[in-house]
């Protein structure tokens, strides 16, 4: 089922560099993370959820590599391009093997059926 999101050619060509370039750095350094590492968290301070995710991961003996960007009052609007470019409304934001399972509960549903340790092989 493929998400909406508006084509490049329903863009106007005057605004389409800035679409490109809008906060490509946080984008471009979690991707390196996903490509790096079979497990990635991103996270945010005060929410409690990543921290919930990283503790099951860690119960559960699976190292995970941890990105954090800002609190509910900082690095908002960043945090706002991961959500674009994923979909993803809400931290965190859990990554394995290079595809988003979702945040804390459906890391917490893969863990428990045992696909989580199927997926990482």
């Amino acid at each position: 089922m493929p998400r909406h999101i508006l084509t490049e050619a329903q863009l106007h060509p005057a605004i389409r560099d800035r679409v490109a370039r809008h906060e490509r750095a946080i984008v471009e350094e979690v991707q390196a993370a996903v490509a790096a590492h079979p497990v990635v968290v991103v996270g945010m301070r005060a929410n409690p959820y990543p921290a919930k995710a990283r503790r099951l991961l860690d119960a559960a003996g699976i190292p995970c590599h941890y990105l954090e960007y800002g609190g509910y009052l900082s690095d908002w609007r960043r945090r706002n391009a991961l959500k674009l470019w994923t979909g993803w409304p809400t931290f965190p934001m859990v990554f394995v093997k290079g595809v988003l399972v979702g945040g804390f509960d459906d890391l917490k549903k893969l863990l428990d059926s045992g696909e989580l340790k199927a997926l990482l092989g």
